[in-house]
């Protein structure tokens, strides 16, 4: 016997499938297996230096094959590189904008705060290696050794401090500062906070009071901005000695 028309057109109810649930598109996603590569890998080289860490010892950190780590990266050299590209890239992203802002300061007519913008830089800098320490060990170990990797100081050292460099430059010719050598300036600032982040990491490693810590930060800070107002005092004004 036929259907009628309207029979005919009403489709059956599909059965659910079971298994999991429809996925949550507003949660976060999961880390990327090159991701999670990239940060065991740093974690390690940070730790053990290039030399101190094999492939296999970063498939197992993973949890996944050696092979899965090669497909990704297909050296360890590569996957070295490709550690210190991924700090320069969360280091750039946050240096750029307070570099800028001290240039702009530089620039402006008239002058800006150059060293309350120097101040706040020199901060941000140092916020970020207290949010990402291994940054630090990467470039000790590496440092290690001066006549190896120097591709990595000119890939993703270099130009970040060359930058600020040349605006301290900028500055010193504008009369706005007083800095023959902007290189030697960068260096030991960029020398003192790596110190730094390695003498709080050693107070952890022994059980270290977070009180203690809190205050070696603040501590560390006001020495930059001390260092920073005595280097670059007004023009004739004087600083005090000590």
């Amino acid at each position: 016997m036929r259907k009628s028309e309207s029979e005919e057109e009403v489709p059956a109810p599909r059965a659910r499938r079971r298994g999991r649930p429809p996925r949550d598109r507003s949660a976060p996603s999961a880390p990327s297996t090159p991701d999670r590569i990239l940060a065991e890998a740093t974690d390690l080289f940070a730790r053990h230096g290039a030399d101190g860490v094999s492939m296999r010892d970063i498939a197992a950190r993973v949890g996944i094959d050696v092979s899965s780590v090669h497909h990704h990266f297909p050296s360890k050299a590569s996957l070295y590189d490709a550690c210190f590209a991924r700090v320069f890239e969360l280091e750039q992203a946050t240096l750029t904008p307070p570099a800028r802002a001290f240039l702009a300061a530089v620039r402006a007519e008239p002058p800006g705060d150059v060293v309350g913008v120097m101040h706040a830089l020199v901060d941000a800098f140092v916020d970020f290696l207290h949010e990402h320490p291994q940054t630090t060990f990467l470039w000790l170990r590496r440092w290690l050794d001066p006549t190896l990797h120097l591709s990595l100081d000119e890939a993703y050292s270099l130009p970040i401090y060359g930058e600020i460099e040349r605006a301290l430059l900028e500055a010193a010719t504008r009369g706005l500062v007083v800095e023959p050598t902007p290189h030697i300036t960068v260096r030991s600032l960029v020398w003192a906070a790596h110190g730094h982040v390695t003498a709080l990491s050693t107070l952890n490693a022994h059980g270290g009071d977070p009180v203690v810590a809190d205050r070696e930060r603040r501590e560390f800070r006001a020495y930059a901005h001390r260092f920073v107002d005595r280097l670059y005092a007004t023009p004739g004004a004087g600083a005090s000695d000590g």
